[in-house]
């Protein structure tokens, strides 16, 4: 049987691993499709898709927006979105800026604890454009800071932690959007991880086009309910692993394996979006 992962992460955003290795561990772990879903970046699509190209694995490329829906944190997955697209490509830069912005308050809210890193050795372990927490958990250990990751984040960079600095969201409403502007289709991120419950059939009047229903971090119950509320909307029905590598103990890719069926319907969803823009 046929099933997909689409909610997986690269060195590009927070996860650890090239495209291309993520590809591949994902041929040998027996899955038929994928979708890199990096934050607020598209940098890695393209190793990506050349990497599905060469070992058969069938490819969306896609992105994770960091949005808000009032104060709360959403997540906004744009599955088959144009990176080219002057709207999107504004957006994500706009983005890219205020994480590396994040990096230097960070940094900063670090030197009171005798830490003498700078910004620009983070940017240099990171190699990419949109750095995150990770990265600097890892330049602090790599500076001798922290015995591990986990350290890191438990004295300095967790939430209302000494270093931790807010981060920029778009409105929810903008960030669907923009994927749609994009040629896209926006999802819904695991919802029962942002506890936006409440605020599915805002979303739905406001465009969203389906629901990440299967994930990690959902008990099946809660797949079930999200899956049974996106059916009754007509939404898609999508789910991925949300594999970040072996950055913290994160989940692993395939533990979530989405029935090639609703790939499908991804798929089919995004060709008929096409042929109107057409």
């Amino acid at each position: 049987m046929k099933e997909a992962d689409l909610h997986l992460h690269s060195r590009f955003s927070d996860g650890t691993e090239a495209p291309a290795a993520l590809v591949a561990r994902a041929r040998e772990a027996g899955l038929a499709a994928v979708s890199l879903t990096d934050h607020d970046t598209m940098e890695g699509e393209a190793e990506a898709a050349a990497a599905c190209e060469a070992l058969g694995v069938e490819f969306i490329p896609g992105v994770e927006l960091t949005a808000e829906l009032g104060r709360q944190e959403a997540h906004i997955l744009g599955y088959g979105a144009d990176a080219s697209c002057p709207e999107l490509a504004e957006a994500m830069a706009r983005f890219q800026r205020a994480r590396q912005e994040r990096i230097r308050e960070m940094v900063r809210r670090l030197r009171p604890f005798r830490i003498e890193l700078e910004a620009e050795q983070v940017f240099a372990l990171a190699g990419c454009r949109a750095p995150g927490r990770p990265h600097l958990a890892r330049a602090l250990v790599s500076a001798g800071y922290c015995a591990d990751a986990a350290e890191a984040f438990e004295r300095f960079l967790g939430r209302d932690k000494p270093a931790w600095a807010p981060k920029y969201r778009l409105p929810v409403e903008e960030a669907i959007d923009l994927i749609h502007r994009a040629g896209g289709l926006a999802v819904l991120a695991h919802p029962g991880l942002s506890g936006v419950d409440r605020a599915i059939p805002r979303l739905i009047r406001q465009g969203i086009d389906g629901i990440e229903c299967f994930h990690s971090k959902h008990s099946p119950a809660q797949a079930e309910r999200y899956a049974a509320a996106a059916r009754e909307a007509g939404l898609l029905i999508t789910g991925g692993s949300d594999c970040h590598g072996g950055a913290m103990g994160k989940p692993t890719m395939g533990q979530v394996r989405l029935p090639f069926e609703h790939f499908e319907a991804l798929r089919r969803r995004l060709a008929e979006r096409a042929a109107l823009r057409a």
